[in-house]
Formats: C-alpha cells, sequence, structure tokens
C-alpha cells in the first residue's frame, strides 16, 4: 500500500523515527502490515557496509532487493537507512511506482554538529557507531532531499535536535495521515503512483506464454502486411486483425522493417521480467489487442 524512505545524516535519529513511525501505525489502526526494512535485518555492520564504495553498492543491492520482494498493496514497508543519494532515493521511488503503492520521505533534518555528537556518545556507550572516517566521508556526500523531485516528494521532515523524536511529531503524524487516508476521485492531496508498461511486471503464468505472445503479434504483422499489399499503395481505412478486436488504423505506408522493429519493442516491454504489476496477456486475443492499441499509438505519434 506504501513505501516510505527514512533519509538523514548519519545518527540523526533515522532509527527512532521509523521505529515511532512504525509504532503510530499500529496505533492508528491501520489494517495493512507494517514492516521496518534496515541494515540491523541483514547483521550489516554499518563500518563495514561503508567502508568502500563496492561493499555501499553491495548494501544497498541488498536493501533494495529486498523491497522489492516486500512491496504489495497489503503492507507499508519503511526503509530504515541513509538513503543518501539521490539515485537510489529514485530507484525506490521506481519500485513504489512499478508496484502502484503510494510513496513518501521522512527526513531527519539534523545539523552535522549534533550528529557528530550524537555518534560520539553511542560510541562511548559502546552501540554501533561509525568511524571517525567514515563519518566524515557520509556526512560530506550527504545529498539533501528536495521536495520538487518526484522521488523526495511529498516530503515530512522530522527536527530532531528541536523537537526530539515521538509518535506524536507532527511529522510523523502528518506522513500517517498520507499513508492512511482513503483516496478517491476528489483526493488531491494523496497520491497513488502507477506503473507503467516498462515497469509492469509481467511474470509469464504459463510456460507457452511467450510463444503464444509472438505468435498473436506475427499475426497481427501478416495482417497489415496483406492489407496493404491487396490496397496497392492506397489508402486504407483500417485493418483488421480480428473478430472483436479494434481495427488498426494506418494512414501510411508502413514497410515491414519498421513494423518488426515495432513488434520487438513490444515484446521486449511486454515480455520483459519486471518489478510488481498485473499479469502478461493469458490468451492470444488479448495479445492481440494489447499489440493493435500499441501501434495505435506509435503510428500516430511516428
Amino acid at each position: 500500500m506504501a513505501l516510505v524512505v527514512i533519509c538523514g545524516q548519519p545518527c540523526s535519529g533515522k532509527s527512532m523515527a521509523a521505529f515511532c513511525l512504525a509504532e503510530a501505525l499500529k496505533e492508528s489502526g491501520c489494517n495493512q502490515t507494517v514492516r521496518v526494512i534496515d541494515e540491523t535485518s541483514f547483521h550489516l555492520d554499518r563500518n563495514e557496509s561503508y567502508a568502500n564504495m563496492p561493499a555501499e553498492k553491495n548494501l544497498r543491492g541488498v536493501l533494495r532487493s529486498e523491497v522489492d520482494r516486500s512491496v504489495s498493496k497489503e503492507s507499508i514497508i519503511i526503509v530504515d537507512s541513509l538513503n543518501s543519494i539521490k539515485g537510489y532515493r529514485y530507484e525506490l521511488w521506481c519500485l513504489a511506482r512499478a508496484a502502484g503503492i503510494r510513496y513518501c520521505v521522512l527526513y531527519c533534518d539534523a545539523d552535522e554538529t549534533h550528529c557528530r555528537k550524537w555518534n560520539e556518545e553511542r560510541r562511548e556507550k559502546g552501540e554501533g557507531a561509525y568511524s571517525d572516517k567514515i563519518f566524515e566521508d557520509l556526512i560530506r556526500r550527504f545529498e539533501t532531499p528536495d521536495r520538487r523531485n518526484r522521488w523526495d516528494s511529498p516530503l515530512f521532515e522530522l527536527w530532531p535536535h528541536k523537537e526530539g523524536i515521538e509518535n506524536t511529531s507532527a511529522a510523523i503524524v502528518d506522513a500517517i495521515s498520507y499513508l492512511t487516508k482513503k483516496a478517491d476521485s476528489k483526493s488531491r492531496d494523496v497520491k497513488t503512483l502507477q506503473p507503467t508498461i516498462a515497469t509492469q511486471n509481467t511474470r509469464f503464468s504459463e510456460a507457452n506464454s511467450l510463444y503464444e505472445l509472438d505468435r498473436a503479434t506475427q499475426e497481427v504483422i501478416n495482417a497489415i502486411v496483406e492489407a496493404q499489399s491487396q490496397a496497392l499503395g492506397g489508402p486504407l481505412n483500417g485493418v483488421s486483425a480480428g473478430q472483436g478486436l479494434p481495427p488498426i488504423n494506418i494512414s501510411r505506408a508502413v514497410g515491414l522493417p519498421e513494423l518488426r522493429r515495432l513488434r520487438r519493442t513490444f515484446i521486449k516491454l511486454t515480455g520483459q521480467t519486471s518489478l510488481s504489476g498485473p499479469p502478461p496477456p493469458s490468451d492470444a486475443d488479448n495479445a492481440k489487442r494489447m499489440f493493435v492499441d500499441y501501434l495505435n499509438r506509435e503510428l500516430e505519434t511516428a
């Protein structure tokens, strides 16, 4: 139902924010499953995970894969990590879009001085803390979220050093309202991301689905070639791909190489293993209908 990305400098209170948000969601009577995904879930040491770029890339990959497996319309997933790179936040936004769920960012806005102080306090207590070298590197590379970016919006801001972090913090209350509010046609402040054809899940439920897709699209191509051959270069009022299917609108001569290119692109978009979404066409008629709609869009704009 939603993906929440916790974002902030190292030792800025992100884990506390994730905990408070999860608890507040449960207290609100939310019917969805609430789950927090973080480094500790995979027993990853924070210093080892950020020791170098390959290790950091591996960490992000592990978290992203777990988010990919977990997002659904029956759960609220909270990603508790630095999430400091805007490109990575964009990748998480794409996962939410592919799943067709809500998305938001909860930003712990704490200045460097307070973060450094909290890191030292954790070290003195023997709790997990960053080494000075890694802490300075992460502070330097942090990319502040900007609500003008799709992947940083909506943005809810916490100020841990000023207001603390509690279940009743204004940003957490606002985030819960956004995550749990019932959306309808009149809702303007709640946005559910919509998957595109390139991000829809097309994991095939049958072993021969790809074969059926290939055969159905080839039959449509054959119908177009035959119709153009019979017209002898004259105008076509619409090519029939079969009974009950919409006509293919062709206002110009379309060569076989172009038709083959469009077919390959359609099969790639429809047949690729993607992130999430509805299943592929389960029979030839549905495959033909999707391909005809695709051709009408492409040939209209060509």
